[in-house]
């Protein structure tokens, strides 16, 4: 029978992505091989998935997600069961992600499927998981003189001559800026101008066929980053509107979309005269 590693150890899993989006977890184990499963659960919600966990030589069990199993949108926490024992969670082991870096999908399905593990706070396994249909990717994004400039490509679906971006105030009742978009093929480039911008905070989304079509919420999941909040962070920038002073950067959210912050400034912050 499998034994795990005692309950005052950590268990830990290795993780390495494949180029598909893919994921192999290694579980060191104790003793000989039974049933034991890879079960990820979903939170805030009662989905679960089972990956059967097998030998894989060295004391290893091995578990495979691979990219055509499907992973609703979210953060899944992972533990370790056997037979019918409590499941324990998992703690991260060593990671390979180099592929997801290096990924470019197709978008021939319509959708974008991304899987990153990560640790939380906690020094837990978890795996946050992106499903996107149709998805925007935003590039490097160009700050220059109070414009903001983003650059991406669209997948799973083409840009059409009615294509447009949208910057929705998150909190009603601010109304919703159109802008233009440059268009290439599947690439898109368009300008956030922040002095035309209230304050408060903006989310951005592309209008690739236009009215007619979907709303797709641009954002940024093409790497091994799963958190790009603390990581990419870009500098704010003191423009003047019609309204007065104001402070505005870009930022990426807890999901990794794609934002814009306005703040008025203080008249005590502002330059003496």
């Amino acid at each position: 029978m499998t034994t795990l590693a005692p309950q005052s150890t950590p268990l830990r899993a290795d993780c390495i992505a494949d180029s598909a989006g893919g994921l192999t977890f290694d579980v060191r184990a104790v003793g000989e091989t039974a049933t034991a499963l890879l079960v990820l659960r979903r939170r805030d919600s009662h989905d679960e998935v089972y990956l059967p966990l097998t030998p894989a030589g060295d004391g290893r069990l091995r578990a495979a997600l691979p990219s055509i199993v499907a992973l609703p949108e979210g953060r899944w926490d992972a533990y370790a069961r056997v037979d019918a024992g409590e499941p324990r969670r998992l703690a991260p082991g060593v990671t390979d992600l180099r592929s997801l870096a290096a990924r470019t999908p197709s978008g021939s399905h319509g959708h974008v499927a991304v899987r990153i593990p990560y640790a939380t706070r906690q020094g837990n396994l978890t795996v946050r998981s992106w499903v996107r249909a149709p998805h925007a990717e935003a590039g490097e994004l160009r700050i220059r003189q109070g414009v903001l400039t983003v650059p991406g490509r669209v997948y799973g679906i083409g840009l059409g001559p009615d294509a447009h971006a949208e910057l929705r105030g998150r909190h009603a009742p601010v109304p919703v800026r159109r802008t233009e978009v440059l268009a290439d093929r599947t690439e898109f480039r368009f300008k956030v101008v922040y002095g035309a911008l209230e304050p408060g905070l903006w989310d951005l989304w592309l209008r690739p066929a236009g009215e007619a079509g979907p709303a797709v919420r641009i954002a940024r999941l093409l790497d091994d980053v799963a958190d790009k909040k603390p990581v990419f962070t870009y500098p704010r920038v003191r423009v003047e509107a019609p309204y007065g002073p104001v402070e505005a950067g870009p930022y990426y959210t807890r999901d990794n979309d794609l934002s814009v912050s306005v703040t008025a400034v203080s008249p005590s912050l502002q330059d003496p005269l």
